[in-house]
């Protein structure tokens, strides 16, 4: 049997499988994220299963381990919660990315098995343990049972001839082997990787190539641990342990033989990891930003590349450098040996351990128009945000940090690359003459009334701050009130034409625009308090939305529907219902002015 045949049929108690076989697979770690955790415990819940084994049973935050997302920080507290009934192990946001904790804790050891919400779960083939990454009813399933099944893949074995070249980094390793066998060429098999330069790779090493195994297609990379690997583990778990091994005579389903004499330094071009290319065929490609960090290379070894080629220098004007080891103890280390004041000597960002660029919730994104030199395994549109994503090593891109563009460690520039200023420094601002014809908008408005009866809403209760960063007004509507306990329904009851009445200190709070803009989104005319906050009336007047401050409207007798009328040049309301009359502020001068203007500008 092959490797992964030996790991499964010993964790199902067969004595024999292959290929094609589905087996109950005996899982020794089993393992949620913040990423699909909560739904793992909704799964639980709502079929009313147990925990199998809590021992077993461990909770990873490492996708948003700055709780900067209000969605994540929820998740996280659910699974906080349920961890605390249950007695379940949590790896808090301060510990680092759960697939390689697995392997710093000693939680998963050579001839292991695990699975969790992350899909780089098969980083653990480094170590020669099988780990995979399986959806969350597979972990609840998982967790109830302590079992799940498997379907036993094919497997494939790669032969590296010769010598590697010594400006050859792990991931050029795992860039080149992309290069050959693209995303689907091992689609669906178990890897296995021999020759005598193996030996040469460290654990760092191994796992920066098994990391990869997904975005090649493959359900895994092993590699058979030396005794290096097996001490390391064995200091970790207190075992004695004996690595699972291949048999002389397993069978694969394809041998393939690489002359890794000839790999060279690779990239992934922007928008697939497999479109790789030689790096001399990028060089000088501008960048605005590099990251070195996520489950591919966030190891002490990576951290050390990075801070050897960056110390005694300076980031390239304009251009953002972040940092984010993988695991808190590769932090510490890396605090231990002065790297991280290398690092913010250099100007870099250094962040707390996570995934960081490869999930949303951390430093490593990109914005529109953003290029950036990435260490991450994907560069997927969106994956990393919204930018181009160049993947490269971490000599690759600290170096192109410093030079500004992309480059070697051997072709960095004596001067960086920078951007020019594209407005003629010393040039008077100018403002044009703009001669427009303006229709005159109505200063009397009709429209249905909500009455809020509440005093202090805030901006965070008018448009939460975890929408911040929309800034297409038509997409703001639909989250109007939806953090206003009463009210989360509002948007869409709302219609064009009406009217909010609310009390004391409409608008308290943020400066944030969004909170007046999300009103002329939904087409709401006009709101009437007894007073606003500060930054809000002024918000509200430069957008020419109509706000007006009454004193009593107790003369109405409104009930929440009823229609109004409004002059706002001269305060009259009348309740179109029943006739009764009451009088608010007139619009001042100035914002008549702006309101028949259409806006400040």
């Amino acid at each position: 049997m092959t490797i992964i045949e030996r790991i499964l049929a010993g964790h199902s108690g067969e004595k024999f499988v292959k290929p094609g076989d589905i087996v109950d697979v005996e899982i020794d770690a089993r393992v949620a994220r913040d990423f699909g955790g909560a739904n793992v415990v909704k799964n639980i819940r709502d079929n009313n299963l147990g925990i199998e084994n809590v021992k077993k049973t461990f909770f990873t935050f490492d996708c948003n381990p700055t709780g900067s997302d209000q969605k994540y920080a929820t998740n996280q507290h659910i699974c906080r919660v349920f961890a605390r009934d249950y007695g379940i192990k949590v790896y808090d946001i301060n510990s680092g990315i759960g697939t390689h904790l697995l392997i710093e804790e000693g939680l998963v050891y050579p001839g292991c098995t695990a699975i969790s919400t992350d899909s780089h779960a098969n980083v653990l083939g480094a170590i020669g343990a099988f780990g995979q990454g399986m959806g969350d009813k597979d972990i609840a399933a998982a967790w109830s049972k302590g079992k799940i099944w498997f379907k036993v893949p094919k497997s494939v074995k790669i032969n590296f001839l010769g010598k590697f070249p010594e400006d050859i980094f792990a991931k050029d390793i795992v860039l080149n082997l992309l290069s050959v066998f693209g995303a689907n060429k091992l689609l669906g098999y178990s890897v296995e990787i021999y020759g005598d330069e193996v030996n040469r790779l460290s654990l760092d090493d191994r796992i920066t190539i098994s990391s990869m195994a997904t975005e090649m297609g493959a359900i895994i990379i092993f590699f058979t641990p030396g005794e290096d690997i097996i001490q390391y583990c064995e200091e970790r778990t207190g075992k004695k342990i004996k690595p699972v091994l291949a048999d002389e005579n397993a069978k694969y389903e394809q041998e393939f033989s690489l002359d890794v004499s000839r790999f060279i330094s690779r990239v992934s071009k922007p928008g697939k990891p497999h479109d790789t290319a030689d790096i001399s065929d990028v060089l000088k490609t501008r960048i605005d930003s590099a990251f070195i960090g996520s489950c591919t290379n966030g190891r002490i070894e990576d951290m050390r590349v990075a801070a050897n080629i960056l110390k005694g220098k300076k980031v390239a004007p304009g251009v953002v450098l972040k940092i984010v080891p993988s695991t808190d103890k590769v932090w510490d280390q890396c605090l231990a040996e002065g790297l991280i004041d290398i690092f913010k000597s250099a100007g870099a960002l250094v962040s707390n351990a996570g995934c960081a660029g490869c999930a949303a919730g951390q430093v490593g994104q990109n914005g529109p128009g953003e290029v950036t030199v990435s260490t991450g395994n994907r560069n997927f549109p969106g994956k990393q945000g919204k930018g181009d994503v160049y993947l490269a090593s971490p000599a690759v891109a600290a170096a192109s940090s410093l030079a500004g563009c992309i480059t070697t460690p051997d072709k960095i520039p004596e001067k960086p690359a920078v951007f020019e200023p594209k407005v003629i420094q010393g040039e008077k601002a100018r403002v044009a003459e703009v001669h427009k014809t303006v229709k005159e908008k109505p200063t009397v408005i009709k429209g249905r009334t909500w009455l809020i009866r509440k005093d202090n809403i805030d901006t965070d209760m008018i448009f939460h701050n975890r929408y911040l960063a929309i800034t297409d007004i038509k997409e703001m509507g639909k989250y109007t009130f939806d953090n206003l306990a009463g009210y989360e329904d509002f948007a869409k009851k709302a219609k064009p034409g009406d009217i909010i009445i609310t009390e004391k200190n409409f608008g308290s709070g943020s400066s944030r625009q969004q909170a007046v803009d999300c009103f002329k989104s939904l087409g709401i005319q006009a709101i009437l308090a007894e007073s606003f906050g500060a930054i809000y009336e002024r918000n509200a007047i430069n957008a020419a939305f109509p706000i007006l401050i009454y004193k009593n409207l107790d003369n109405l007798e409104l009930s929440d529907g009823d229609n109004i009328r409004i002059i706002i040049k001269t305060g009259e309301i009348l309740n179109l219902k029943n006739n009764k009359r009451a009088n608010v502020d007139p619009f001042s001068e100035v914002q008549i002015e702006i309101y028949q203007n259409g806006c400040l500008f």
